[in-house]
């Protein structure tokens, strides 16, 4: 399915009408990859990234209520969202059975106001890892020049799905072999270490979600396999993919990156144009 500009995706289980109205709802916002029940739609969460799920209280059986408390629970930082379309008995028992699975967010459309409402509530998703990774990590460089920031922007954001340098600097548009002088030259770490170690914070994040299994972290990270995911993280760490799940939650996660990639170069970092010759 194709993405949005903005590559926001939300997995969803709606009535077929209510499939054209969120369709034409979320042009230029959002794509929908539609599914006929709760427990499909946790596949998708499961095989790529998505920012929220909409359950339609109109669309969803009775026998599905236990899935969509597994889905709150077992992924947190994705919003679930319950859907009003029409106002009758069943969606009110509908709609106190999603409470007490744990649903916290519904959106009624049965008034205008709703459908921007509904395009709020998925355009601003409750945690992004991006926006948690950057947040402590531009902290510390805060004396950083503009280029160095938007280097570091750009590689927590595109980190998740790309595993190589040459990749990273196509998307930054600068040559590989002058990204990795440049940081030669000035005495950091390489961008191939930045990156690598970028990406293992992206993965301490998807673990955070209990419902994601090893396999499942190593494909949505775009490793080959979960063998090659857990070579990397024996040759960057030297344990198994079990021990880094156990031993370092993403908040340690993301405090030892920036004690050992940040602070140790703040000086460097205070000076240094990775992105410009300047």
């Amino acid at each position: 399915m194709a993405y949005t500009k903005e590559g926001l995706t939300v997995a969803a289980v709606l009535t077929p009408v209510e499939r054209q109205r969120v369709d034409a709802a979320g042009s230029g916002v959002f794509a929908v990859v539609h599914r006929d029940s709760v427990t499909e739609a946790m596949r998708v969460v499961r095989e790529r990234p998505v920012d929220a799920v909409l359950v339609s209280v109109h669309r969803c059986a009775p026998d599905q209520v236990d899935a969509v408390g597994h889905l709150v629970r077992d992924f947190p930082g994705i919003p679930t969202v319950a859907l009003l379309s029409e106002h009758d008995p069943r969606a009110t028992e509908m709609l106190l059975r999603f409470g007490a699975s744990g649903v916290r967010q519904v959106v009624d459309v049965t008034f205008p106001a709703g459908w921007s409402r509904l395009r709020e509530a998925v355009a601003q998703p409750a945690t992004r890892s991006a926006a948690r990774i950057q947040g402590p990590v531009l902290e510390a460089l805060r004396d950083a020049p503009p280029d160095a920031r938007l280097f570091i922007e750009g590689l927590v954001r595109l980190a998740p799905a790309t595993p190589t340098v040459r990749r990273l600097s196509a998307q930054l548009h600068v040559r590989p072999s002058t990204l990795m002088s440049r940081f030669a030259r000035a005495g950091l770490p390489s961008p191939k270490n930045y990156l690598a170690a970028v990406r293992l914070l992206h993965a301490a994040h998807l673990f955070e979600s209990g419902g994601l299994s090893v396999a499942d972290v190593a494909y949505r990270l775009e490793y080959s396999s979960p063998q090659s995911f857990g070579r990397h993280l024996r040759t960057m760490l030297g344990i198994t993919s079990s021990e880094f799940r156990s031993r370092f939650p993403f908040p340690l996660a993301v405090e030892r990156f920036v004690e050992l990639m940040i602070t140790p170069y703040e000086r460097i970092w205070a000076t240094f144009h990775p992105l410009s010759s300047a």
